[in-house]
């Protein structure tokens, strides 16, 4: 009976906890069916409990990154050999961790080593800015000794391999389960009943998110423009941290068509893209941009920041406009056109061919994982 192991300790949230729940879900049966031994390390195993899998529960302080490199580099060696044989050890979370196996991956969903910070930063989230700072080094460590690398995008496939001058050939494309595009559920409410051109942006409140480059644009609508028949919804309340602060100080309650509605649930998030007309997504960092997929299977416009990661997300929808994150204006002018019933920017996203390897689901994957021939590690260009 072979031996895997996830180590998924510091996924205890969000979009990185959804991808260790269909990850463990994928091996629950796959250890009743080939007769595997699957192991997972884990915060708590109440976040990913499925049947057949054997738990190893790992708690730390989150906030203390000394725990978390000892537990990377030390810890886990050790676990390693008390488990030995280890057949393949998959690393769910970024890090390489120092561990004995026959096979090992790692799956980065951090983007932020290529993200292009500025100095203001420093004041509203240092903690960002020093995660992009050392984040590539923390990637750095042990990456080479990895028989695989799984990343979500093309465009970061070969940004790691050029950062790190690792083989494309072994880092593996495997996109979000959940991002195919598909037309909204008919019955779903599609327009709202008033007169004004609605525009949404859904991101958790963090400076890279860029709502500035929003709250700018609307400036720019109502007092160079004179534009109002509209209204724009980000979902951040003003009070969540530095960041917000300033925008709300800024920003809040002082131009009527600009809303800070905050935190919406999956419910209530559906609703607002539901009767919307219009997605802005301006963030300038992200892995993939989760809510460019949600907001497509609609088929309504969306303005996205003409960075990679949002033209290869956007492959496939049909009404999408790129912009410059850094430029308002250009944003506005966007804007304004859809306001005054202008589409003609909008123009279709292309889908391109992904070369291989390509693992379009966890089988997929795990048949790269497990199955292919054994690769040199330390391997390079």
């Amino acid at each position: 009976m072979k031996t895997i192991v996830v180590s998924a300790v510091n996924l205890v949230e969000a979009g990185t906890l959804a991808i260790l729940r269909d990850c463990v879900q994928y091996l629950s049966v796959l250890a009743e069916e080939k007769d595997y031994r699957v192991l997972v390390i884990i915060h708590k195993k109440e976040l990913a409990y499925f049947p057949n899998i054997e738990y190893i529960e790992t708690q730390w302080p989150k906030k203390r990154w000394v725990n978390r490199l000892w537990f990377e580099y030390v810890s886990l060696k050790k676990i390693s050999k008390e488990l030995s044989p280890v057949y393949l050890w998959f690393s769910l979370h970024d890090t390489s961790p120092t561990v004995v196996a026959q096979k090992r991956a790692v799956y980065c969903h951090n983007s932020f080593p290529f993200y292009k910070w500025k100095l203001r930063e420093l004041y509203f989230a240092p903690k960002i800015v020093m995660f992009a700072i050392f984040s590539r080094y923390f990637y750095w460590i042990n990456i080479k000794k990895n028989n695989y690398i799984v990343v979500q995008q093309s465009w970061f496939r070969e940004a790691m391999a050029n950062m790190f001058n690792l083989d494309p050939k072994q880092i593996i494309i495997s996109k979000p389960s959940s991002t195919a595009v598909k037309m909204f559920e008919p019955g779903v409410d599609n327009n709202r009943s008033d007169e004004n051109y609605v525009f949404i942006f859904a991101a958790s409140p963090n400076s890279h998110k860029n709502f500035e480059c929003i709250c700018r644009a609307v400036t720019h609508l109502e007092q160079k423009m004179g534009i109002r028949n509209f209204k724009v919804y980000i979902t951040i309340t003003g009070i969540e941290n530095k960041y917000t602060r300033w925008l709300f100080k800024n920003w809040g309650n002082k131009f009527t068509s600009l809303k800070f509605i905050g935190f919406l649930n999956r419910i209530e998030l559906e609703t607002f893209y539901a009767s919307s007309h219009c997605l802005i997504f301006p963030s300038k960092v992200e892995t993939w941009g989760l809510p460019i997929s949600e907001f497509a299977r609609y088929q309504k416009p969306m303005l996205l920041a003409d960075l990679p990661y949002a033209h290869e997300t956007a492959q496939g929808s049909g009404r999408v406009a790129f912009f410059d994150p850094d430029n308002e204006k250009q944003l506005a002018n966007l804007m304004a056109s859809l306001i005054q019933g202008n589409y003609s920017m909008l123009k279709p996203v292309d889908v391109k061919i992904i070369q291989p390897p390509v693992a379009n689901n966890w089988a997929q994957l795990f048949d790269h994982l497990l199955n292919l021939p054994d690769v040199n590690c330390d391997f390079k260009k």
